[in-house]
């Protein structure tokens, strides 16, 4: 059955193992007769063994084999609440992970489980919590992707505003960026890469910061989301943001750790090495749209998406409502 599902409380039985299939075999240059001239699966004795997942149509048998496999074990896996386990959510994790299915279900589990943890952030992801840093235009999406296919996000730290919004506020945004562009195929592909702009960055901001916030960060960032993040860049970081960094940096997991740059307040040159000046906007050295028509779409497309927060904060609500009274989730489930 696709779809949602309510899974049972995990049963002890011996599971097998997730589909494992072989690697492509590249043919050899002289074999090849054009581009387009061979098929995505060709059958065995072809010069390829089997074409990777990542690049099969969704409706490939190959990839519907690991659909099915990763429904099967998370049937067994996930227990409490109402979870989709439709062809397309259970896609993000697959992707996400390469198409390694035991990866995948450890990310699907993971991330069900986080949003149940985190109720002050997954429960409410309805634009209007964090209306007000998006009309300061703190955060922004490029249209253009970088050279590599991934999607880049700006934060202008400058635009927040301590005192009227706490840390737990700024991070629902990223949420919200989140669970929206994790829906473009092109997303769970390629993945992303940030700019934190510190610019106006003080010491009311890194009072915000606490061990609990930042470990509830580094889970998503790395195996509590279906979002690959290849990049992380900051600038315009002041000289007092470097011991705050020192208390951040423990928390995250080594993969993270290189794929952080810190570009200083003299930035355009080595920002400009990882990305191409036609998508940055002209505030840091490009030609692409400005910054703040930049914020201004991505505000707009976030208010455009209201009933899809509103469907997956009501989710995060029911799964909440599950594991502490399992009565009153189903009178909720009913109304």
């Amino acid at each position: 059955m696709t779809g949602c599902l309510l899974v049972q409380p995990a049963r002890s039985i011996p599971l097998q193992p997730l589909l494992h299939f072989p690697r492509p075999v590249p043919p050899p240059a002289e074999a090849s007769s054009g581009p387009g001239t061979r098929s995505a699966e060709e059958p065995a004795g072809s010069a390829y063994t089997a074409a990777p997942p990542m690049e099969l149509p969704d409706d490939s048998n190959l990839v519907k084999s690991f659909i099915a496999e990763l429904r099967r074990r998370a049937e067994v896996e996930l227990e409490g609440g109402q979870v989709d386990l439709s062809d397309g959510a259970l896609l993000k994790f697959l992707r996400a992970r390469d198409f390694d299915g035991e990866l995948a279900l450890q990310l699907l589990v993971n991330y069900h489980k986080w949003r149940r943890e985190c109720p002050e952030i997954t429960a409410n992801l309805c634009p209007s919590s964090v209306l007000g840093l998006l009309q300061n235009q703190y955060h922004g999406v490029l249209d253009s992707r970088d050279t590599t296919g991934s999607r880049v996000l700006v934060y202008r730290i400058g635009k927040w505003i301590p005192k009227d919004f706490t840390a737990y506020e700024v991070f629902r945004v990223s949420l919200i960026t989140s669970e929206l562009i994790v829906r473009e195929v092109e997303t769970q592909r390629f993945g992303i890469k940030a700019i934190f702009d510190l610019q106006d960055w003080c010491f009311a901001h890194a009072f915000q910061i606490n061990p609990s916030l930042v470990k509830k960060i580094s889970a998503v960032l790395t195996d509590s989301f279906p979002l690959k993040v290849r990049g992380i860049h900051l600038i315009n970081e002041p000289k007092f943001f470097r011991p705050v960094f020192s208390m951040i940096r423990p928390f995250l997991p080594d993969k993270i750790k290189p794929r952080i740059h810190m570009h200083g307040s003299s930035f355009v040159h080595s920002l400009c090495q990882h990305f191409s000046r036609e998508i940055l906007p002209p505030e840091y050295g490009g030609n692409g749209q400005g910054l703040d028509e930049v914020c201004q779409r991505w505000t707009q497309f976030i208010l455009s998406s209201q009933a899809l927060l509103q469907q997956l904060s009501l989710e995060s609500l029911k799964l909440l409502l599950f594991l502490i009274r399992p009565t009153v989730y189903k009178v909720f489930s009913v109304t």
